[in-house]
């Protein structure tokens, strides 16, 4: 279990940033140590602050965040931070990229305030954070360029019985604590078969996966 959660919030839109300061700061294991409105700042007070959890926009001046979750969570990164990407519904195409550079997960900005708080401590674990919505969004369209179009038989074996039911419900967007629960096993576990699923599938991560269980009729 992790102490109280340092969190810096990136948005350019004022309001914006501060309605999400004033919900995370009123929660007791979490706490806002920085904000910003633009992307080099981001970088800038990463380094600085060395928060648990970035919450950044996708489109803000001076670096997008794109580039700025690139340069502090990116590969080859020595000590990268881990970044929650928020965005409104039709930026899909922005939140594909932004987790090519490293974001741990997104939200959408009109989610209510539960989800966001559920997020932010989702990340701060090291757990991964998928939309359902925008995931459904982001494979429809982009599928086809986060893994090839022509699928070579599974490096690892066929995926057992179990292993698929937890496919299946990691492509539905549930963290392993929630497809612990639907399962009746621990997370711990949970961990075990996605580690164990990327492996055999030769895949790089859990948003691969769900393209994956995507194109291969696996969920609808």
């Amino acid at each position: 279990m992790i102490g109280q959660i340092r969190v810096l919030v990136a948005d350019d839109q004022m309001l914006v940033r501060m309605g999400m300061v004033t919900i995370i700061d009123a929660q007791p294991d979490l706490s806002v140590v920085g904000e910003c409105g633009d992307g080099e700042s981001v970088v800038a007070l990463a380094a600085k602050l060395r928060p648990d959890v970035v919450v950044m926009d996708v489109r803000m001046p001076r670096l997008d965040g794109i580039e700025a979750t690139r340069r502090i969570a990116g590969a080859g990164v020595t000590d990268p931070v881990k970044v929650l990407v928020v965005t409104t519904f039709n930026l899909d195409e922005y939140v594909y990229e932004a987790l090519r550079a490293g974001a741990s997960g997104f939200l959408l900005k009109d989610a209510p305030p539960a989800q966001l708080l559920h997020g932010i401590r989702t990340v701060a674990i090291g757990a991964s954070l998928l939309d359902p919505e925008v995931t459904r969004s982001l494979v429809g369209r982009y599928a086809s360029r986060i893994r090839p179009a022509e699928e070579a038989p599974p490096p690892g074996g066929p995926l057992t019985p179990r292993e698929l039911e937890v496919l299946r419900l990691l492509a539905d967007g549930r963290s392993n604590s929630e497809i612990a629960a639907a399962l009746t096993i621990s997370p711990e576990t949970v961990k075990t078969f996605v580690s164990r699923i990327l492996t055999k599938l030769g895949l790089r991560d859990r948003v691969q996966a769900v393209v994956y269980a995507y194109r291969n009729g696996l969920v609808t």
